[in-house]
């Protein structure tokens, strides 16, 4: 996840090509309600005003770019998307609508976080596939990767299922924080240490709904 810099010092995009750093239009601060046309809208509940990491023009094109490598290597080949709860849900959508394969969507909800900003490093699965997956090929979708230990876990239970390939997608990967090696084959974007919210990702179950990645500073943070 991991080659070209963006514009923003701590960021990394991976196995980018020339045309792909696009403008992030959230070279500033997030916190508006964001109505389902993606425009802001009056807030009903103001959230703080976050530093933006990537915006959501940023993301679109990484993700843009990403559903073409995927449907250039599976080459037409059904796929079975395997979308990690809760914090990939939006990517996992936009991602679905980039890929042009025949394609069948499954949902594997795993908990490890609570309501902290580390992982515990214990999964716990609280929703299970609602198919079987031998012999399909399946594409695991994570928002991000950190310790490394979800991930990891997660390949391992799937490949238990006996399918014909299991690769991993992840939107964002934070190396600095790496316990356990994984090789992802799909990567957005190399991140520094920093916690972020918006576009799925979440702290205490909250700014998921933002509609760039944010930075949360430590003052927002309440581990006790």
């Amino acid at each position: 996840m991991n080659e070209r810099p963006s514009d923003r010092p701590g960021v990394s995009s991976g196995d980018v090509s020339s045309d792909d750093a696009a403008a992030s239009d959230g070279a500033g601060v997030a916190g508006a309600r964001v109505s389902p046309s993606g425009r802001p809208s009056d807030p009903v509940a103001p959230l703080p005003s976050l530093e933006v990491l990537l915006g959501r023009d940023q993301i679109s094109a990484k993700v843009a770019e990403l559903g073409r490598r995927i449907a250039d290597d599976y080459d037409g080949k059904p796929l079975v998307l395997l979308c990690v709860l809760k914090g990939s849900f939006i990517f996992a959508a936009d991602l679905a609508r980039c890929i042009p394969l025949p394609l069948r969507v499954e949902f594997l909800g795993v908990k490890s976080y609570g309501n902290d900003s580390a992982s515990s490093g214990a999964v716990q699965i609280t929703q299970d596939l609602t198919r079987p997956i031998e012999n399909d090929h399946v594409l695991l979708v994570e928002d991000i990767i950190d310790t490394g230990l979800t991930a990891h876990f997660l390949l391992e239970l799937v490949s238990a299922r006996r399918p014909k390939s299991v690769r991993l997608c992840s939107l964002l990967h934070k190396p600095s924080r790496q316990e356990k090696s994984v090789f992802i084959d799909y990567l957005g974007f190399t991140i520094d240490d920093y916690f972020v919210v918006g576009y799925g990702l979440d702290y205490a179950q909250t700014y998921r709904n933002l509609p760039d990645i944010c930075i949360l500073p430590p003052s927002l943070i309440n581990d006790e």
